[in-house]
This record gives C-alpha cells, structure tokens and sequence, in this order.
C-alpha cells in the first residue's frame, strides 16, 4: 500500500493524495490551489499523475481547494466514481459553476488584456466540463461502511469543519502483505463549539493517519470570544461612521457571520438599523442549500428554528442580485457591513470593495478566515502599508483587525487531542499546512507518540 501527495504538501491548498492499494488508485481529494495567479495557473493546468489511472476519487469536503479540480480530472480522462456526503454533492454544483465562470471571465480578460502573456487565455475548465463532472457523483451517508473493492471500505465521519465535511476512514486487508489496515484522511479538521454544524467524530483506533496540519503550530482565540469580538470592532466603526469590510469565502463562513450577525442583532448589542450586505451570489445560492440540511445542525441552532426564527435570516440582510446592486455599494452613504467573496481577496467582488475602502480610516477590514500566502489577504494580515489591487497600489489606511476565532480549522490543541485519542498509528503524515506549521508540529508528535511523523513532500511516495 503506497500514498503520495501531489498537492497540499508543504502547503495549504490544492489538496490531492493518491492512495495505491490492491491494484487500485483512489485519490482523496482533487483541489485547486490558491495562490499567484500565475503560479496557480501552472500548478493546476498540469497534473503529477494521470487522471485516466485513477479509479476512484473521495472527496472529504466542497471547499474548492478541495474541489476544484474535479473538472479537469474528469475532462482529462477520469470515468470513475466521486463519492462524498449529500451535502458536499450539493455544494459542489454552485462551487464549481462558479469556478468555471470565474476563469472563463479571467480567461476573456488575459486574453484581451495582456495578450501573450504566461496567464490563461483558455479556462482550464469551463460550466460544460463542470456539468459532466457533477455526473459522476454519487452520496453517501455519515457513519456506514460502504465497499468500495473487495478488502477496501469506506466510511464518512464527521469532520467539524463545514456542512457536509467528512473524514474518510479507509478499512483495508492490504492483499500485498494480508494485513488489516485502517487509514484516515481528516480532510480539514473542524473544532469543537463551532456554530451551526456539529463537533468533529472522535475516532479511537488506526494505523495511518493522514493530516491537515494548517495551523499545526498555532493557537486560536477561543470560540466563545469571537461574537464579542466582533461587535466591539463593528461599533467602535459606526462610532466613526465607517463601514465594515469582511473578505468571507461564500461557503461556510458567510453563513456563520450571517448567523453570529443575526445574534448579536436579537441581543441590541449592535445598532439594530445598521444595512448588511452579502455581495456574493454564489453565497446566496449556498445560504439556501444550508437551509436544506437542518439534519447536520448542532442542537442550539435547531433550537432556533423549532422557535421560529430563521438564524441565516436577520431583517437587515439584503443579497445583492446583479453587478449594478454591487456597484450601488460604492455610493452608499453611512456605516453598514459589507461581506463579499473571495476569502482570499483574490478575485471576485471583495477586491472591489477594498479598493474603494481601503484608504480611508474610518472603515474597518475584519479578516475571519486563513490567507494563503502570496494572496492579497496575506499581504493585509501581514500588515503591508502598500497593497496592489487591480494593477494599482493602495496606502491600507483602514483599521485591519484578524478574528482567528472564527476560524474552522483545528488549532494546535485540537490536533494534539485529537492525535492523543487514536490508539495503534504506525505513521501520521502531515499535508495542508505552510512548511513552519508542519515541522513544528511532527516535532511536537514525536514528544507525545511512538507514531513516526513524516511531512509530506510533494510526489514522494510513503509505503504504508
């Protein structure tokens, strides 16, 4: 049995692992990396491995650095079966249409634009590929082993990290050595007491443990400080008249601000006039496909809903519907929050927003989710006096304030406990995580277990 990672090794996105077992290939994962345009552009055009070998494809959740790919594998010669939770199969429709739109728009301007330029002037995929793909997905549900071959099982657990995510635990008799193995891929690793989804499955025995490692070496704020947090950065801005800017990737963590926002607003501990605005269609769709799965809700927000209140609903929500809506933002006078994709800033509305935003001390930029680096978000959470958007160079004069207690992601803690609860690994080998957060965290492994830790490098292969 071998594995090997071609993507997510020594860095957090593009997540692709390649699982070699009793003759078969089952990639876990098939994400597109974000980063550089153009080093994304190479990156995810060309694959390490044949698409047309790989027999199988498990997906552990619909974030499109997990995701976002799956196109090109199928238009590149896959014809297996995609397997991932009912929920991830929905998500995965308005994610990867809107991934396709997004190059097909980039596509026109590069080409247009720049001429011969090293950037795209062809989508690496397009809505037609992405419908041919969504074909090939098939549901499963949490917690039921299903067969994949003979001697491989699969089954779903819950991750903890969005709607729908999973962790996939492999039960495997390895015909090359007989022995019985058990694998897990945790996909991203959620944490406990996140709003709306419920906490990730505590698993007890494996022998091979595959990690996210994004935040290995890091600690977060705890959940309980992160409403709060919130609404102090959101009236200390209204005290001075100035809006509200929050880079959100519209899965998942758009939801959760509409909710924490719908909290805050019931409790008057923010103005309860104040105008929010999600600029994102995409979000939108998402928001009502959230609505659709109340079976995967925690028991505070069913609790909610069974009082009659709708959390992904506050009066002052308003959805912008065209470009023009988004467009009216520019002109619009007083404070008011405005979230907006993409998480990373970099593409979609949100660069926009900070364009016209950035330079003027009264708004704030409330950062609530990880930024890659060489991303526009990076270089804000970095603390750059100068950003370049859109070709041209921005003095950051708004209040930049980092809420890494909205995180989804398991911090430091969480992965140690996590670890520490799993009796039996041989190995864990650590992926989606910059390489400081990686070796830190296989060198704190080494003082708590006997499991050998192996950071994952780029098309090595680990014999398991």
């Amino acid at each position: 049995m071998k594995l090997t990672s071609y993507g997510a090794a020594q860095e957090v996105t593009g997540s692709q692992h390649v699982l070699e077992v009793n003759g078969k290939k089952i990639l876990l994962d098939c994400g597109l990396f974000q980063g550089h345009r153009q080093m994304s552009f190479e990156k995810n055009a060309n694959f390490a491995y044949d698409p047309a070998s790989i027999d199988t494809l498990l997906v552990s959740h619909a974030h499109i650095d997990h995701t976002g790919n799956i196109p090109h594998l199928v238009k590149n010669g896959f014809k297996g079966v995609i397997y991932c939770t009912e929920a991830t199969k929905n998500l995965c429709r308005p994610l990867l249409l809107d991934s396709a739109y997004i190059q097909e728009q980039d596509a026109k301007y590069f080409s247009k634009k720049l001429g011969d330029s090293a950037l795209p002037n062809e989508p690496i995929y397009t809505s037609a590929d992405v419908e041919h793909a969504l074909e090939l997905f098939k549901d499963l549900p949490y917690d039921k082993k299903y067969k994949l071959y003979d001697g491989v099982y699969v089954t779903f657990r819950e991750a903890g990290h969005v709607l729908g995510s999973a962790m996939i635990c492999l039960d495997i008799e390895d015909r090359e050595d007989g022995q019985q193995k058990r694998l897990i891929f945790t996909g991203d690793l959620g944490r406990d007491r996140l709003p709306i989804i419920n906490d990730p499955y505590d698993f007890t025995d494996a022998d091979y443990l595959l990690i996210e490692s994004t935040y290995g070496n890091r600690t977060h704020a705890p959940i309980e400080e992160g409403i709060p947090e919130l609404a102090r950065l959101i009236n200390r801005t209204v005290q001075r008249g100035g809006k509200v800017i929050i880079p959100s990737f519209a899965f998942e963590r758009t939801q959760e601000l509409i909710y924490s926002l719908h909290l805050l607003l019931d409790k008057k501990e923010i103005p309860t006039n104040l105008p929010i605005f999600i600029d994102s269609p995409l979000a939108s769709s998402l928001t009502d496909i959230f609505k659709q799965h109340m079976e995967l809700y925690d028991e505070d927000i069913r609790e909610n809903f069974r009082l009659g209140v709708n959390p992904f609903d506050p009066t002052q929500l308003k959805f912008t519907a065209t470009v023009e809506d988004s467009k009216k933002l520019n002109f619009f006078i007083g404070p008011c929050i405005i979230i907006s994709s993409s998480g990373m800033c970099e593409a979609g509305r949100i660069r926009h927003h900070l364009k016209n935003n950035i330079e003027d001390p009264k708004n704030s930029i409330a950062v609530v989710g990880y930024m890659a680096e060489h991303t526009l978000g990076r270089k804000i959470v970095d603390g750059d006096e100068f950003v370049k958007i859109f070709d041209q160079m921005y003095k950051v004069k708004a209040e930049v304030v980092i809420l890494e207690s909205f995180s989804a992601h398991a911090d430091m803690n969480d992965l140690d406990k996590f670890i520490k609860g799993i009796k039996g690994l041989k190995k864990i080998m650590l992926v989606h995580g910059e390489t400081n957060q990686s070796e830190a965290f296989a060198d704190r492994i080494k003082t708590f277990s006997d499991a050998e830790a192996i950071v994952m490098e780029p098309s090595k292969v680990i014999r398991l």
